[in-house]
């Protein structure tokens, strides 16, 4: 018996609950996911291969299951937003708890009434219905030097509480930024849409992520 389980039944079969630290937790949490990978890469057909002590890769059945949630998670994001008027720190879980029982033949009538849109309220890509990703390259806002103008092209939709701070700063996807030279250990000096500049915490600046600005393109008027 591997390590893994017998440490497993071990604290299974103790009668009173042992005295946990952070550090325990997570060893519990780690063993579980380890369990949880093994069995599934048992499964066959499988999602995943796992290999012990080399990691594990998703099979090519795994990444087209995996594409097919992203895609479904995100329709259902830019859905929710923009037709049933929930506010983008609350689509997430909502999407989490439906991205795994729409049929097929939802999907396409969501995207169809959307006008197949590419990105979902945090900027993110929505995986096109063959499985194409498309790539950008994006770079931390807490990472992006100082004076080059930038835009964000997406925000991390995990934490709501940031999210509502974004949307009262107006850090919303599409907003141009230019960071300002100074101090960064605590915070950045951020002018925001060409406003006078503001300090950002590090922490909320990690979750926004941005693109080189685009420079402007000059039309050419050609007389005959």
């Amino acid at each position: 018996m591997e390590r893994s389980q017998r440490l497993i039944m071990i604290l299974v079969e103790t009668k009173r609950v042992p005295a946990t630290t952070e550090s325990v937790d997570d060893y519990l949490k780690a063993i579980l996911e380890l369990r949880m990978l093994q069995k599934l890469a048992g499964q066959r057909p499988s999602f995943i291969g796992y290999e012990k002590y080399h990691g594990v890769v998703l099979t090519q059945m795994g990444k087209r299951r995996a594409t097919e949630i992203l895609r479904h998670h995100r329709l259902l994001e830019r859905f929710l937003h923009d037709v049933l008027d929930f506010s983008w720190d609350e689509v997430h879980d909502e999407a989490e708890r439906l991205e795994h029982y729409i049929s097929e033949r939802l999907e396409d009538r969501i995207a169809a009434k959307l006008g197949d849109p590419d990105v979902d309220p945090h900027g993110h890509v929505i995986p096109e219905k063959d499985g194409v990703v498309a790539v950008r390259q994006e770079v931390a806002l807490s990472k992006w030097p100082c004076g080059v103008p930038a835009v964000i092209s997406s925000v991390s939709d995990r934490d709501p509480a940031s999210l509502r701070e974004m949307k009262r700063l107006g850090l919303t996807p599409g907003t141009g930024l230019l960071v300002d030279p100074g101090v960064r250990n605590a915070s950045l000096l951020v002018r925001i849409g060409g406003r006078p500049p503001c300090r950002l915490r590090h922490e909320l600046a990690a979750e926004i992520l941005v693109v080189r600005e685009s420079p402007p393109v000059e039309t050419v008027t050609v007389r005959h």
